[in-house]
């Protein structure tokens, strides 16, 4: 990531929309400089994953506002094959005086932020994880083999040259247990950070897919009769100076009380949230036991089925633990916009130490294995049965504006409308083309 832009042509300036889709517009990068915006319409918000502008939603064909630029967040993409260099800028979402716009999601994200530090003295490093499949492929395959690996190029070494080159920081590539599935990992980074390279990683993956003529899609499920893909996010917290507030050894899971009270938040507004994290038709065919996935809301110790995750820390060597504590969220997928997945732990997680919940119940191995066991915490079954379990809660949809909760419910039940007559395996096949 640099502040400067270089020789490349065009610098794109982009946005993520409620259906986790990169859009923006092109400018000559001898024309970037600071404070550079350009033209945007209210309305695009309303685009579905399928590809159209849903109908009633309260935007409309009349009003404009802007794509402002962050020149924090501006990346110099290199060597993508067949591509010319060029640069790539997030932006935020404001009118056209400049005041943040009320729907804009990468503003959501940095008020959350924002809140952590100044309410509760809370900073916070976060990472995604993706998983994506390859498709049309007829290769034998095997679970995390050196053989699927080798097959993996040489996507998986321009990818990852990429991503260093651009400064996007990529920490681990693997062949995963689905078939033709792979893993790309993040190191951790500041939120809003971690979320602007999740949306960039996914484009750059299925760029350079498609430049060796090969096929990818971070669907969640791809395939109904296999493993699904899942987007994972890393979070520890921090005091306000970078201080370890989260480990005390002395508590189950070895978490502090503030750190027990952040997660409770998250597994309390967990039934509420899911339509924001497992947000598409097929989510739901992911999200169930045995799926080393997420059926039901509960906090575990390195427990693979757990909504949070308390990850194991590297003690090799006399390492110490206390800094490297943290908690991986297991819930979402590509259908979730990267500012909204992170803006959402974060409001959960205050909401959980300004209510002074009890400290979140740690699940030790297999954990629960019914509902009745949660405590009244099991997940929604279904998009619908999660958007109207979201669209009743009065403090999840508080965080967003009245405008982006209409659209969001709109945009997800079209989406639901048009897709209600196809079976599992032909919903798979269209977000498989879709993500």
């Amino acid at each position: 990531m640099s502040t400067t832009p270089n020789s490349s042509t065009f610098t794109f300036l982009a946005t993520s929309d409620i259906s986790a889709r990169t859009k923006g517009r092109a400018v000559s990068t001898k024309d970037f400089r600071q404070g550079a915006s350009v033209g945007w319409v209210p309305a695009n918000l309303g685009i579905g994953p399928l590809g159209h502008i849903v109908s009633d939603i309260p935007y409309d064909s009349t009003g404009d506002i802007r794509l402002l630029a962050d020149p924090k967040s501006l990346f110099h993409l290199k060597g993508i094959p067949n591509l010319p260099d060029f640069n790539l800028c997030f932006a935020d979402l404001v009118n056209n005086d400049g005041t943040a716009w009320e729907s804009c999601s990468r503003t959501f994200l940095k008020h959350a932020v924002e809140e952590l530090k100044d309410n509760h003295g809370i900073t916070l490093t976060a990472s995604f994880e993706h998983e994506f499949t390859e498709r049309n492929t007829t290769e034998s395959t095997h679970p995390f083999s050196f053989s699927s690996f080798v097959d993996g190029e040489p996507v998986g070494g321009t990818v990852f040259d990429i991503l260093e080159k651009a400064g996007i920081e990529p920490e681990c590539w693997l062949p995963e247990y689905a078939p033709y599935q792979y893993e790309l990992t993040m190191k951790p980074s500041d939120p809003i950070l971690a979320a602007d390279r999740a949306i960039l990683l996914r484009e750059i993956v299925r760029t350079c897919f498609k430049a060796y003529d090969r096929e990818v899609t971070f669907s969640p499920v791809p395939d109904a009769s296999e493993g699904g893909s899942g987007v994972h996010v890393h979070y520890g917290l921090y005091g306000r100076d970078g201080e370890i507030i989260s480990f005390d050894p002395s508590n189950p899971g070895r978490m502090s009380k503030i750190a027990s009270q952040f997660n409770a938040g998250i597994i309390k507004y967990a039934a509420p949230m899911t339509c924001l994290f497992a947000p598409l038709t097929v989510s739901y065919h992911r999200l169930k036991p045995n799926k080393w996935s997420v059926a039901q809301a509960f906090c575990g110790e390195q427990n693979r089925e757990a909504l949070v995750r308390i990850c194991p820390t590297n003690e090799i060597g006399d390492r110490k633990p206390d800094k490297q504590y943290h908690f991986e969220f297991r819930g979402g997928d590509v259908g979730a916009n990267p500012w909204i997945l992170m803006g959402i732990i974060i409001r959960a997680g205050m909401a959980g130490i300004t209510e002074d919940l009890d400290p979140v119940k740690v699940i030790v191995g297999e954990g629960p294995s019914d509902e009745g066991a949660l405590d009244g915490q099991p997940l929604p079954s279904s998009l619908e049965e999660a958007l109207s379990i979201f669209e009743s809660n009065e403090v999840v949809r508080s965080w967003f504006s009245e405008a982006w909760v209409e659209t969001f419910l709109k945009v997800k039940r079209d989406e639901i409308a048009r897709l209600k007559d196809k079976s599992i395996e032909e919903q798979c096949e269209v977000y498989a083309d879709v993500y």
